[in-house]
């Protein structure tokens, strides 16, 4: 009993120590990152006006905080315009998405019926419906949303309908056996089965809706981190590009570790087979 202690106590050390490890290996790569970033301007080998050097994009980060020009708005109100835009398309793809991505690869009337449909219109990039989304919804919120929502909407759908065609065949024969109805086995083993590729594909998602936030918010804007970046262009003022660049990958950073938690609590059971 005590070795088997000794030995877990020696193993968790060891994972402590390695997770350090690599924490500040990481922490290492960024600072070095940021260093020669800062070399190339200080030298004179990049001009500031083409590059902006971190000591700037810091402080230009404060000064945004509070002072709304170039682009008529603060930093905090152009995250939370982007958020806003972002985000309603995202939940929108997610929720139309993926039942109907489950649905596809489960019934195969509903597949032979959509499928047709949705692969004409999965190759179509986002971009390519800006004009078609003036026509239809203007440019408000909701057409900005609707170029995210399609970003986000093929990913969900090819990712649920693949996770659930992977369903484990032997599950489904036992489920049927003990005179499951094919609904009840639906989402009783069906959709557990496939709820690894679901969250890959809200991943996915995600990031998309989060990329093409540039994209959607060209569609006269008058504010958000994608119109921040488009005014830092007109006016000749990287620091304002790089800095609303920074800031919509440190968002996706954070909205995707927000999403892993939730996918941990309910595919952790995955792991412990």
């Amino acid at each position: 009993m005590k070795e088997r202690k000794a030995r877990a106590g020696s193993a968790k050390k060891e994972k402590e120590h390695s997770v350090y490890f690599y924490t500040m290996l990481s922490v290492i790569g960024v600072l070095s990152f940021l260093f020669f970033w800062q070399m190339l301007v200080a030298t004179g080998m990049v001009l500031p006006r083409y590059l902006a050097p971190p000591t700037r994009v810091i402080v230009t980060f404060f000064d945004k905080l509070t002072n709304p020009n170039p682009d008529g708005s603060t930093l905090p109100v152009n995250i939370l315009v982007s958020l806003q835009v972002s985000l309603s398309g995202f939940i929108a793809a997610v929720v139309l998405g993926i039942p109907l991505g489950l649905l596809m690869g489960w019934y195969k009337g509903i597949d032979k019926f959509i499928r047709p449909v949705f692969e004409l219109l999965r190759p179509i990039p986002p971009v390519a419906w800006i004009p078609l989304t003036i026509i239809w919804f203007g440019i408000g919120l909701s057409a900005k949303a609707f170029i995210i929502f399609f970003s986000a909407f093929v990913p969900c759908v090819i990712n649920a309908y693949t996770g659930i065609r992977m369903a484990n065949q032997v599950f489904i024969d036992v489920a049927k056996t003990f005179g499951a109805s094919n609904l009840r086995t639906f989402m009783r083993v069906g959709v557990p089965s496939s709820l690894p590729m679901v969250f890959a594909g809200i991943r996915i998602a995600l990031a998309n809706s989060w990329t093409t936030l540039v994209a959607a918010e060209m569609l006269a804007a008058n504010a958000g981190l994608g119109f921040m970046i488009l005014m830092g262009r007109q006016f000749v003022r990287p620091d304002i590009i790089i800095l609303g660049m920074l800031v919509i990958g440190v968002i996706g950073v954070i909205l995707t570790f927000a999403l892993s938690k939730v996918e941990n609590r309910l595919v952790g059971w995955r792991a412990g087979r």
